[in-house]
């Protein structure tokens, strides 16, 4: 893997917590990038109008997806980010026709990532315009999610398919959909939404997390009698390794869920998630995380910058609530430091993805050290919240 990290990049990473993040440079130069990026999504869809959103580079060709695709919605909501950081009308009108263009998996039932979907550029969109067709569609996907819950189990089902390998399985990344369940409550009154988010976090804490709070991928609920029938992963190394990506969903999820509810034990489950993250040795000092903190290959696998991304993002948020705030700060920084140097694509590059070196799905070979939206749209997030601009 062809890091662009020197030696001096890696010990002034160490440091970086003293050093501030040139946000206008990174902005500029994120803008720049995302201006290519319209570029050859227009040209993608003139030739495949279906295709709504750029996802990543695959075989060194842009890959675009349909709407109904589970990173659809990361693109046209890091375009309103541009808009509210700007004030420029020009992704304002970018935000507004890329968001419309994933409006109808407001009805989609048969995806739990409805949050990133839908609420990611909706809620953004909702929060900078005050448009009420937006609320409406959240609204919406917020009862479609909704049908994905089981009281037995107590959970919100993530997939649909490999039925030969699970029943009802439930990924750590289910916790980024809880968002969506509390703005309904907020919007409509129904408490509803608000309970299955309750639920499905409590069982999450009780059966997704190891003592040391390090996360399984994969949990297999038995959806008539409850509990569980196996504990497993998909996308990490191994069944017991800790996969770097849902490591940081954990975190975030569990900080997003402090802030809905004010619950001590939400906060109290992500400072031990936050100390596993930012205690693991397998890390190097720029604060990247290999792909999963267990496989044995390190130092010679990929990195996961998506990841990272997260992780920055989440504790900024984090810092806001708890005591160890100069700690999670002082870490958010050095990774978004590293990211907006050493993990950035040259002008042009990449089809006008923002960052580089991040890991999709290594077991199944799939995205392996690319540039990836959701990676794009964190790392913006994470500027955003380094400046104290946060989108709640």
């Amino acid at each position: 893997m062809k890091l662009k990290i020197t030696s001096l990049l890696l010990l002034a990473a160490i440091g970086a917590q003293a050093q501030k993040i040139d946000v206008a440079k990174a902005f500029k130069s994120a803008a720049q990038q995302t201006d290519v990026l319209v570029k050859n999504v227009d040209s993608a869809r003139k030739i495949k109008p279906n295709l709504v959103s750029p996802r990543t580079v695959e075989n060194g060709q842009l890959k675009m997806v349909v709407s109904r695709d589970w990173t659809s919605g990361f693109f046209p909501a890091e375009l309103w980010y541009f808009y509210e950081q700007t004030n420029d009308k020009k992704w304002l009108a970018l935000a507004k026709k890329y968001t419309e263009d994933i409006k109808k998996e407001q009805f989609n039932k048969g995806t739990h990532d409805l949050g990133f979907m839908i609420y990611c550029p909706f809620g953004n969109g909702y929060r900078v315009t005050k448009d009420t067709a937006y609320k409406s569609v959240i609204i919406q996907a917020a009862k479609s999610l909704s049908t994905r819950f089981n009281p037995t189990a107590g959970v919100i089902r993530s997939w649909d398919h490999n039925g030969d390998k699970w029943k009802y399985p439930v990924i750590i990344d289910n916790m980024m959909n809880l968002e969506l369940l509390f703005e309904a409550t907020k919007f409509t009154g129904d408490s509803s939404f608000y309970k299955i988010a309750i639920s499905h976090a409590d069982n999450t804490i009780k059966h997704h997390y190891r003592p040391d709070f390090s996360s399984y991928h994969v949990v297999d609920y038995d959806a008539e009698k409850g509990g569980v029938i196996k504990k497993t992963t998909a996308q990490g190394y191994a069944n017991e390794s800790s996969w770097a990506r849902g490591q940081a969903w954990g975190l975030y999820g569990y900080t997003l869920m402090f802030r809905y509810t004010k619950n001590p034990k939400y906060l109290a489950q992500a400072d031990a998630i936050a100390k596993y993250i930012l205690n693991d040795k397998s890390t190097p000092a720029d604060g990247i995380p290999y792909w999963d903190y267990n496989d044995p290959e390190i130092p010679n696998v990929s990195r996961d910058a998506s990841a990272a991304a997260i992780t920055s993002s989440a504790l900024y948020e984090l810092a806001k609530y708890s005591k160890n705030a100069k700690t999670y700060k002082a870490a958010a920084d050095k990774i978004l430091r590293s990211l907006s140097t050493a993990y950035i694509s040259k002008l042009g590059d990449n089809y006008g993805f923002i960052l580089e070196h991040s890991t999709g799905h290594r077991p199944a070979k799939s995205e392996i050290d690319v540039p990836i939206n959701y990676a794009d749209y964190y790392y913006i997030e994470a500027l955003r919240r380094y400046q104290g601009k946060f989108n709640f």
